[in-house]
């Protein structure tokens, strides 16, 4: 994809988180003051956050998005995992404050029973997360950008909070008003967990977890179409973020001159760069066919200046 193409989606998915969070910051904060309902208040504060972390989120973005350069030879991809991290930081605060809110009203025993506008408040805090957050992890799947499905992902918790808080609302309302609290202390831990699926997902790509065995194989595939290809082995991924770049070894006829294999070489690379969408770049390494060699060992120069 090309990078005017992801700019347009991040900028979109932006735009969405924006506006939605906005308009839903302000409501649930109003209503929740005007209603008594401090869960609505705690989602209020949850969605300001969610503003926050959108802003973030579009900033690592559009740095991952920068091409390569000297001092960068494989992009900055790796932003948009970082921003993923800053974003569980600023979900735990917010999680913390909520959590500590909730706990020092049911210690104290203050307890308010909502006014029946909050539960329109909720039915369109409802509404309205559901389908900023789908809209948002579809447009972050399309421009495979983790940063922007990280957000989506943050977003998507708001559905279930809301939810929650439409049920303490109508429980509240028949004399359980300490069910509200409780509602906000199910939100703090709703949002604990999303940071910790989050931080999960955007450390694994920066340690370079095993891809998925699916990759593998396409890259495995493409690279053996090429004709004289005679097989593919130790195919290794490391992603950057959005993208990712391989290395692999392929094995060639022994017989075969060293300017032939070099030209067999370029052809993998510059096919597995075009055909596989998430490969930016391809390292490849020709090896003669049926050469036995454990390539978990290091080489041994000796044996093969000796040529042993």
């Amino acid at each position: 994809m090309k990078f005017e193409e992801r700019e347009k989606l991040g900028k979109r998915a932006f735009y969405i988180a924006v506006i939605g969070n906005t308009f839903l910051t302000i409501f649930n904060i109003a209503v929740g003051i005007m209603s008594g309902s401090y869960a609505l208040i705690s989602e209020g504060a949850h969605t300001i956050s969610d503003l926050v972390t959108s802003i973030i989120a579009y900033i690592g973005f559009r740095v991952a998005n920068k091409p390569a350069d000297h001092e960068h030879p494989y992009g900055h991809g790796r932003a948009e995992a970082v921003a993923g991290l800053v974003i569980v930081v600023f979900l735990a605060i917010v999680a913390y404050q909520i959590l500590t809110g909730a706990i020092e009203r049911l210690y104290y025993g203050t307890f308010s029973i909502p006014d029946p506008i909050a539960v329109v408040m909720a039915l369109i805090g409802i509404i309205v997360n559901f389908a900023m957050s789908q809209s948002i992890i579809n447009l972050g799947k399309d421009a495979n950008s983790p940063a922007i499905v990280a957000d989506g992902m943050h977003q998507r918790v708001d559905i279930l909070s809301s939810i929650a808080i439409l049920i303490g609302i109508f429980v509240a309302q028949y004399g359980y008003p300490v069910l509200d609290p409780i509602i906000a202390f199910a939100i703090a831990l709703l949002i604990a967990k999303t940071a910790y699926e989050i931080a999960k997902e955007n450390l694994d790509s920066i340690m370079g977890k095993v891809p998925s065995e699916d990759l593998i194989d396409e890259i495995t595939e493409v690279s053996n179409s090429v004709d004289q290809v005679l097989g593919t082995h130790n195919v290794r991924v490391n992603y950057l973020g959005s993208y990712a770049t391989v290395s692999l070894h392929i094995e060639l006829p022994p017989e075969m001159s060293l300017d032939d294999s070099h030209k067999i070489v370029h052809m993998v690379q510059n096919k597995i760069v075009e055909e596989v969408d998430v490969i930016r770049g391809a390292t490849v390494h020709a090896c003669p066919y049926g050469l036995e060699y454990d390539h978990c060992q290091e080489i041994d120069g000796k044996n093969i200046l000796d040529g042993n």
